[in-house]
């Protein structure tokens, strides 16, 4: 496979990886001449109200584009022998992944693990750094390869590129679809220069990092008595899951369709407890 350069690409890289996402990013490698020699994924999980089994879509794009996978349930002894004996590899790769891998697995390579983290680091370490850039409003935010080490996104810094959203929108897709192309090309960037020995690494600095958390159902509560702009910042943080809502009379109710009028929430549709969707103008 040619990159964009014309040049054949023969970086052997394992690629760790598991949500669209991390589709999304393989498609930019692809494009630019980078191809893993191996995948890496969670194992197949039961999933939609039928609860069928089924693969994780970075396993499906690797059987369609015949590259070998493997799904350990455990990042056990076994599985790192695999990794360290069956063939050489370069480099590893990690994107959405979602597991920590751990220092015996990070430094198998020549080269190292590099990780494609959704922030300018060290700001916003750990599994939610999109979301709370949105509810902290955060912008420019950006994109970030670091060399891994064993402490969580904490590697020094590779490449970095900021991105700015005029405005956040509610599709999360549009905030993912940007990001993941910024987030892509600087990837393949970095594999590039990188196993060359043309980057630089710049350590974090530690004291000017932040932190976020993984989302749970209850973060998308609100107040209605709270008439700051933050109540609408949940509501497109936490969309499509896990919605914003907020109870009455011990009845959940969730808020489907608002906006941002004089700096504050105004809802306009909400799905009460065990009712159909309704205009929040007429509920009591």
């Amino acid at each position: 496979m040619s990159n964009v350069n014309g040049q054949m690409s023969n970086v052997s890289f394992v690629f760790f990886g598991t949500p669209q996402i991390s589709v999304d990013v393989l498609n930019i490698l692809k494009a630019e001449g980078f191809s893993p020699s191996l995948v890496v994924t969670s194992p197949d999980k039961p999933q939609g109200r039928g609860m069928r089994v089924s693969p994780p879509p970075v396993k499906v794009w690797a059987v369609e584009n015949n590259i070998p996978v493997l799904q350990p349930g455990n990042l056990d002894p076994d599985f790192t022998y695999q990794l360290t004996n069956l063939q050489t590899y370069k480099l590893f790769v990690v994107v959405a992944y979602g597991k920590i891998l751990p220092k015996e697995i990070i430094d198998i390579p020549e080269k190292g693990t590099i990780n494609l983290h959704y922030s300018l680091l060290p700001k916003l370490r750990g599994s939610s750094p999109v979301e709370t850039a949105i509810l902290d409003n955060i912008n420019p935010t950006g994109v970030s390869t670091i060399l891994m080490d064993e402490k969580m996104d904490h590697g020094p810094i590779l490449l970095q590129e900021e991105v700015y959203f005029e405005n956040w929108p509610l599709a999360k897709e549009k905030i993912f679809e940007e990001l993941n192309e910024r987030g892509g090309k600087i990837l393949a960037k970095t594999i590039k220069l990188w196993t060359a020995g043309e980057i630089k690494t710049k350590e974090q600095d530690d004291s000017n990092a932040t932190y976020t958390k993984k989302i749970k159902k209850d973060d998308g509560l609100i107040d209605l008595n709270d008439n700051s702009a933050l109540n609408y910042q949940k509501y497109l943080t936490y969309h499509p899951w896990p919605g914003i809502f907020f109870f009455k009379d011990g009845k959940r109710i969730k808020i489907t369709d608002a906006e941002l009028k004089d700096s504050k929430l105004l809802i306009k549709k909400i799905i009460p407890e065990g009712k159909k969707e309704a205009d929040y103008k007429n509920f009591k």
